[in-house]
């Protein structure tokens, strides 16, 4: 038991490609949100480095509680999920100090350090369904669908309950409710295996020669700060390197074809996942019978994606921020961004303290 009320909660979700964190004071008021870049898959010191960029930055020092969530756990540094979860809970309690420290585990509830590493696989991969709790909490219908960087979580809210049937990353796969494509970080051979280039389809080369951030580029619509690593050739993030680098999936070079045709390959690239997002999420409305009032509930920086998504479904749509309450916030956008990491915060103060 807690001896006081904590003044802040910093809610923290700790991914392979990037370390999110949010900031509550007591009045579950949003007093900062945070992404920093964390290449985990090249160590543990990425991780650590990123925790003191973000703790410098935004830290309310020892009269916050921590909020632990992760899926870090897949980064293939670690020997298997399990390791991975002690590694990052052993990384966050030291950083962070255990008395206030709790790591969620969805359906088992709030784990100590010592309890998630006794239960890693209860604590792994837990994310999406802390931001779909918080977001059950506050309203009874909706399909949550947060698109990020490298993953798609398709998660339905029915009666204020999280209705998802799966619970490992291999299941939720396996039903569509994980759906392996995000907008900056995706390998463009996994979205379809040819594409239109002009008038004729062209198949692609199974090289990583581009990824969706190239297409979203190139099409104005992929927000400046959500791409926060390197290019697949480590190049220029411009229109007009991302055409190059698309041009180079179909065997070409940039000047072998107009820039409207490259144009209109990344428009074929965006048609193609937004196939596999509308496959996925049409499975998972019919299977958990979501009424044809509910909403979409956009989250994670591929938001302008699930825009796209409820036109094709017939849906509103609702940003995460405003479904929660917090649309009036100045960090409004990066709320939706980073869903996760203000889910936990939010549920640690509401449920923990």
């Amino acid at each position: 038991m807690l001896p006081r009320r904590p003044e802040f909660v910093m809610g923290w979700d700790v991914g392979g490609a990037h370390l999110k964190a949010s900031c509550i004071d007591a009045a579950g008021q949003v007093r900062g949100v945070f992404q920093q870049p964390c290449a985990l898959w090249q160590g543990l010191p990425r991780l650590l480095a990123a925790l003191d960029d973000v703790l410098d930055r935004g830290s309310p020092g020892e009269r916050a509680a921590h909020a632990v969530t992760m899926t870090g756990e897949m980064a293939d540094v670690f020997p298997d999920r399990s390791d991975g979860v002690r590694s990052l809970v052993d990384v966050m309690a030291r950083r962070l100090g255990s008395r206030r420290l709790g790591f969620y585990a969805g359906e088992a509830g709030w784990l100590p350090a010592s309890g998630a590493k006794a239960r890693p696989r209860a604590a792994a991969s837990c994310n999406w369904h802390a931001s779909a709790c918080a977001l059950a909490e506050r309203i009874d219908h909706a399909l949550f669908i947060d698109i990020g960087s490298t993953t798609a979580d398709i998660v339905p809210v029915v009666g204020g309950r999280v209705a998802a049937l799966g619970t490992s990353d291999a299941d939720r796969l396996a039903l569509g409710e994980l759906v392996y494509t995000g907008v900056v970080r995706t390998p463009l051979m996994a979205l379809a295996q040819r594409i239109r280039v002009g008038a004729s389809p062209v198949p692609l080369m199974a090289e990583l020669f581009a990824t969706t951030a190239d297409v979203y580029r190139v099409l104005g619509w992929l927000p400046e700060e959500a791409d926060q690593h390197p290019a697949a050739d480590g190049g220029p993030k411009t229109a007009a390197a991302s055409r190059r680098r698309l041009a180079r999936m179909v065997g070409c070079d940039l000047r072998d074809r107009p820039p409207d045709v490259w144009d209109g390959a990344a428009a074929a690239f965006a048609d193609a996942q937004l196939d596999l997002l509308e496959r996925a999420a049409r499975e998972v409305i019919d299977r958990s019978a979501l009424p044809d009032t509910a909403p979409l509930v956009a989250a994670g920086v591929g938001g302008f994606v699930v825009e796209r998504l409820a036109h094709r479904l017939g849906r509103q749509v609702w940003p995460y921020a405003a479904a929660l309450g917090l649309g009036g916030s100045t960090d409004a956008h990066w709320v939706s961004w980073c869903a996760p990491a203000v889910a936990v915060a939010l549920l640690y103060r509401e449920h923990r303290t």
